[in-house]
């Protein structure tokens, strides 16, 4: 199941091969397409209805219309300059869409868990690891709060989860980019969202440290939860995300990985570059 956003006009959009027993319309939107979760779900949690993302009134792709489902694996690819990152801001809510609107499953954004690019991140800050993970408890402590014994406890266990107990009282500073990354992951556990949204999570990390997040991200899709990630390797996306959201100035598409994967059979294991993909027209493949 493809779908497939094309640029002849803001308004038209051609949806390729559903299935109908999987397909729903929403008031308003133009196609959109549903599947199963991993738990055999059908529930939506977010609707992306003719969305333009940019900045200073000036989209940088053409317009997204689609939804994620509830507990689905999506993975947000496209060339450099494509809009993945500022499409994942405008999600997250950091910043307004140029056109269109998004919408949510019971009227307002879920509670989410949102780990920017580490280009975006302040490393000289003075704390510990142990504290930045500790922040994460602040939506259920407050951020006066102090931390008790249960999140203290939740801080620990998510350390131990990503390989940094006994880095927990070393400075943020001092981390490798891959210490770092683990200890970004750590704080994303003990916040317990059930929609988390990740900006190129593998960029500059090492690979034992990148099979150890794949492992909590898969671990976070068994558990349900919606997971968003901006993402460059497409060998990875092929083998561990389920969903495709491509992006460009030219056409879009969502789907499955197989479905959209299927587009570009030269680029099956390396990385996206920096040119735009030359795109297939017509029936995605089967």
């Amino acid at each position: 199941m493809l779908y497939c956003n094309e640029w002849r006009g803001y308004d038209q959009n051609t949806l390729y091969t559903f299935f109908a027993s999987t397909l729903s319309r929403c008031a308003g939107c133009t196609g959109y397409f549903m599947g199963r979760n991993l738990l055999g779900n059908i529930a939506t949690m977010i609707f992306v209805n003719n969305v333009e993302v940019g900045y200073d009134r000036r989209a940088v792709a053409m317009p997204v219309s689609g939804q994620f489902l509830s507990g689905s694996l999506t993975a947000v690819i496209g060339a450099n300059g494509a809009g993945k990152s500022t499409f994942l801001k405008t999600l997250a809510g950091l910043q307004q869409a140029v056109a269109g609107n998004i919408t949510f499953t019971g009227g307002k954004r879920p509670r989410l868990a949102y780990l920017p690019q580490q280009a975006e991140l302040d490393r000289g800050f003075p704390i510990s690891v142990f504290d930045l993970v500790a922040m994460g408890c602040w939506p259920q402590s407050g951020l006066f709060g102090g931390i008790n014994q249960q999140s203290a406890t939740a801080v620990t266990q998510a350390l131990e989860t990503v390989g940094m107990t006994e880095m927990s009282h070393l400075p943020v500073g001092s981390l490798s980019g891959g210490q770092l990354q683990r200890t970004l992951f750590a704080r994303l556990l003990v916040q317990q969202a059930p929609l988390i949204m990740l900006d190129e999570p593998f960029t500059g990390i090492d690979t034992q440290t990148t099979e150890l997040l794949l492992k909590v991200i898969a671990q976070w899709h068994q558990e349900g939860k919606t997971v968003i990630a901006v993402l460059h390797d497409i060998s990875m996306v092929a083998r561990h995300f389920p969903h495709v959201l491509y992006l460009s100035a030219q056409k879009n598409l969502w789907g499955t990985a197989h479905d959209v994967l299927g587009h570009f059979p030269h680029q099956a294991h390396a990385c996206i570059s920096t040119e735009p993909f030359s795109l297939v027209a017509g029936v995605a493949n089967s």
